[in-house]
């Protein structure tokens, strides 16, 4: 059925749409799934802290030592993803040459087992 001259097309449907729909949708088509899902795994990291931090604020800090504890076991698991991130990037491979993805999971398991026996140990 040929488009009539009203009819919006492809170009002109895609040019009117708004920033953060063109923005997710890029990144829905372009990205892996593999850093889809440590994506998925710093926003969860990030939602938990907040909640922890709200919550330390709004209700209470009676064991001050345990929202230290999981506070700190958020931020560093970020911090740990997000190199994770980086390394398994294809973009970013002209600064990771020698690092492969198996090699990067490897140090983000060893990092995470490190932090959490920290974490644990200062839980009393």
């Amino acid at each position: 059925m040929p488009a009539t001259k009203n009819a919006p097309t492809a170009k002109t449907a895609g040019s009117s749409q708004s920033p953060i729909l063109s923005l997710w949708n890029a990144y829905y088509d372009n990205t892996s799934t593999r850093l889809k899902t440590i994506d998925a795994f710093l926003v969860f990291l990030m939602l938990s802290g907040i909640i922890q931090f709200l919550y330390c604020i709004l209700v209470t800090n009676f064991p001050f030592n345990a929202f230290l504890a999981g506070f700190a076991s958020c931020v560093g698991q970020f911090v740990l993803a997000a190199s994770l991130r980086a390394q398994v990037n294809p973009a970013n491979r002209k600064e990771f040459k020698e690092v492969s993805p198996e090699r990067a999971f490897a140090e983000f398991a060893l990092g995470s087992i490190v932090l959490h026996f920290f974490v644990y140990n200062f839980l009393g």
